[in-house]
């Protein structure tokens, strides 16, 4: 099932916490539901219709239930910070310039799959953002691995936005955001997956531009207390829209990307996923990272199954555990399905034995006991545009 199939419904979960801006949502007619523990909108006027507006304008997504973490050297060396994490990630951390940020995976000493994260230099810092259903078992492995002359801060009093869609910089600009130090980068000068400090008057934002939509756009760290006088003012521009969590799995999904705890889990590597670009060169050479033991042997030798797009003919979607057939036998499974709005055709993740992973090999995806026909397709399944 996809994410969006895994919400329940808000009189079926108890001690759910509520983010700085569910008030704000739920005046904005957001339909509340259960998420990683929080509640959290799934949708204001329908997922199609702000899907297809973050694709055309821009969309502000709440992501506050994700963990931001900092991590720092009690002595200030910054490069013995790079050198933990690079421990713990199989990621070239050390050679992320300031300014930069990177896709990283936290791994388990068998190369499986924690989470997926994104990790920023901040220069005297590294800013981690790790999944909301994972961040405290994150946190606690973190702790548990990470030297004791290293710091370890959840800035849980902070809130986070994703504004997304071509007309985000336009909208976002309009705010009239000064860089917070003397040469920083304006912020239309951002590229993809550059980030810098900024002020909104005396409010400071830490502002990526970077998404998971597969669309230009931005991630804006803010203060709680700030969080929803920043929603408001980037509503009341006419590009954007709030949005919610059903339009961002569709958005997602288009885009390639997979989502924790659905495309990847522990019981995944990196190499079966796909995401071998997370293993940066150095790391496949020299190692030193959990789980790299197991996960180098498979660059060389290949796994048994890999991670494909699949589109199917017909209207009727597949969802997650849906079962994938090549003949009469079972190939692989679906992580991820649903009904894309930008390609009006039902399109899906899954993992598959690796002689049926060429593209257009012709399978079968069983739903609801019928056979589709589907095809394997290379992702994203919608191009990126990002602003590189």
């Amino acid at each position: 099932m996809s994410e969006i199939d895994s919400f329940d419904d808000e009189e079926a979960v108890l001690e759910t916490q509520r983010l700085p801006l569910d008030l704000w949502h739920r005046e904005r007619g957001g339909r509340m539901v259960e998420f990683a523990g929080y509640w959290m909108p799934v949708q204001y006027e329908g997922i199609i219709a702000e899907h297809l507006w973050t694709r055309e304008s821009a969309g502000l997504f709440d992501v506050s239930h994700m963990g931001q973490l900092e991590i720092s050297s009690e002595d200030g060396d910054h490069a013995a910070a790079a050198k933990a994490l690079e421990a713990l990630l199989p990621g070239e951390i050390s050679a992320l310039k300031p300014g930069r940020l990177r896709y990283s995976l936290l791994l388990d000493e068998n190369g499986g799959i924690l989470d997926d994260l994104m990790v920023t230099n901040r220069g005297s810092t590294f800013y981690l953002v790790v999944n909301g259903a994972t961040k405290w078992d994150d946190l606690a492995h973190l702790r548990e691995h990470l030297p004791d002359t290293i710091t370890l801060n959840h800035l849980d009093e902070h809130g986070l936005l994703a504004l997304q869609g071509p007309k985000a910089v336009e909208a976002l600009a309009r705010l009239g955001l000064e860089p917070a130090m003397a040469d920083g980068p304006q912020l239309v000068d951002l590229k993809f997956m550059q980030a810098a400090p900024y002020l909104w008057g005396d409010r400071p934002l830490g502002i990526s531009r970077s998404g998971y939509t597969g669309e230009d756009g931005f991630e804006i760290s803010v203060r709680g207390e700030h969080i929803e006088a920043l929603a408001t003012a980037l509503c009341e521009q006419p590009q954007v829209k709030p949005i919610g969590l059903g339009a961002r799995d569709s958005l997602r999904l288009e885009a390639g990307l997979p989502l924790y705890g659905h495309d990847l889990s522990p019981d995944t590597d990196p190499v079966t996923a796909g995401l071998t670009f997370a293993l940066s060169k150095r790391r496949r050479e020299d190692g030193g990272f959990l789980g790299a033991e197991r996960i180098l042997p498979l660059l060389n030798d290949g796994t048994a199954t890999t991670r494909v797009g699949l589109v199917l003919e017909g209207r009727m979607a597949a969802r997650e555990g849906a079962s994938v057939w090549s003949g009469e036998q079972q190939v692989g499974t679906v992580t991820s399905g649903g009904f894309s709005p930008t390609l009006q055709r039902p399109i899906a993740m899954a993992y598959v034995e690796r002689p049926c992973a060429a593209e257009n090999t012709s399978l079968e995806v069983e739903v609801r006991g019928k056979r589709l026909v589907a095809s394997v397709v290379p992702m994203p399944f919608v191009p990126h545009r990002y602003h590189r």
